[in-house]
């Protein structure tokens, strides 16, 4: 029997997406042949060599709706020379090209909702753009009736929404040896996307009343104005920007860090109903974290106690939380203690096996 090929379709750099990393590595261990697609920004580092194939498209618009229509249309032609069993589109941003090349190509077609696209905060805060999304959404996603998503809430949203019901794959990290830090530094660490919707606006002012520094490590659409509010504050001693950090130097800033960061704003369901990559990281290196009181990070610290949960991400909340994490070191320990039992159940280990079994059924067919 051939080998069954897969392409997957992304607008990132594909350097520093470790779920898709993950996603394409488990495929390519499992014999499927794998094709991970992105985009070409002017500054982007070489790509380092992966157990997939990669292949990146560079475009001449690189934010707005400029972008997004130059790519999904470069994206379009580049599948159609594609050879391919099955593709999958991940998010609503890359949906379009992939439904109707599988349409002419007549192959198989999977979604990976890593977001409730429409309802995240830079969509649902401009009305004229959701309705654009909405649209989009509304047209394809029913025509995806494979498919999976991050968490328990996102799928029960799916098939409410489009009556599609999705595989919950989170998405944990690999379960390796644990490494214990080596330094002795408390520093806070936010790690991930510095997007609208991140608490930003909060957590930065907050830490006025945090006796401890943060690390910034990433990049995104609210970079510039977190900067700004750095400034604002005066608190360029405090709060440090690494800007995007490549995964394998990413780890040791993890494993490092004191408490980790994990916060949105409840604007949209996306935010309100996420399980971020970053959850799951901290959990991993036995970093403690402060985190938003939200249906999926609810569930999990119920059963493992591995994070301080806040209702509101006001800047006395934040603080007041940071500063107990930092100065209450039975907490701390006992939080620790959770992590490493947490993760021997929330890894990716255990997650791939259900990512398998989608194409393993979908091929099946």
């Amino acid at each position: 029997m051939a080998v069954k090929r897969i392409v997957c379709t992304v607008t990132n750099d594909l350097n520093y997406d470790q779920r898709m990393i993950r996603i394409c590595t488990s495929l390519a261990q499992a014999g499927y042949e794998v094709l991970l697609v992105g985009r070409k920004k002017r500054n982007s580092d070489p790509l380092t060599e992966k157990a997939f194939q990669q292949k990146r498209l560079f475009c001449f618009f690189e934010k707005g709706k400029l972008f997004y229509a130059e790519y999904n249309i470069r994206l379009f032609f580049a599948l159609l020379l594609m050879r391919m069993d099955a593709i999958c589109a991940i998010d609503l941003d890359t949906i379009l090209p992939c439904l109707w090349v599988s349409k002419i190509k007549q192959c198989k077609r999977v979604y990976d909702a890593h977001e409730l696209f429409c309802e995240m905060d830079e969509i649902v805060s401009r009305p004229a753009i959701y309705r654009m999304w909405k649209r989009i959404e509304r047209y394809a996603v029913p025509q995806f009736q494979a498919g999976y998503t991050i968490g328990k809430f996102y799928a029960l949203e799916f098939e409410s929404m489009y009556q599609v019901r999705y595989e919950v794959v989170r998405n944990a990290t690999v379960l390796q040896p644990y490494l214990p830090e080596s330094t002795r530094e408390k520093y806070i660490l936010y790690q991930g996307a510095v997007n609208e919707g991140r608490s930003f606006e909060t957590l930065i002012p907050a830490m006025k009343q945090v006796d401890g520094k943060l690390i910034i490590c990433g990049a995104g659409n609210f970079y510039e104005q977190a900067k700004q509010l750095v400034d604002i504050h005066h608190l360029q001693d405090k709060i440090i920007f690494k800007g995007y950090v490549p995964p394998s130097q990413l780890i040791n800033y993890t494993r490092n860090a004191y408490v980790g960061i994990t916060l949105f704003t409840d604007q949209g369901k996306s935010n309100y109903l996420s399980l971020a990559n970053r959850f799951f990281d901290y959990m991993h290196h036995a970093v403690p974290q402060l985190c938003v009181d939200y249906p999926e990070y609810r569930m999990v610290n119920a059963q493992y106690e591995i994070a301080s949960l806040i209702e509101h991400t006001d800047e006395k909340s934040i603080a007041d939380a940071l500063n107990r994490l930092l100065n209450d070191d039975a907490l701390h320990a006992r939080l620790k203690d959770n992590c490493l039992r947490a993760r021997e159940v929330y890894c990716w280990q255990e997650e791939e096996k259900k990512l398998l079994n989608v194409y393993h059924t979908l091929f099946e067919q």
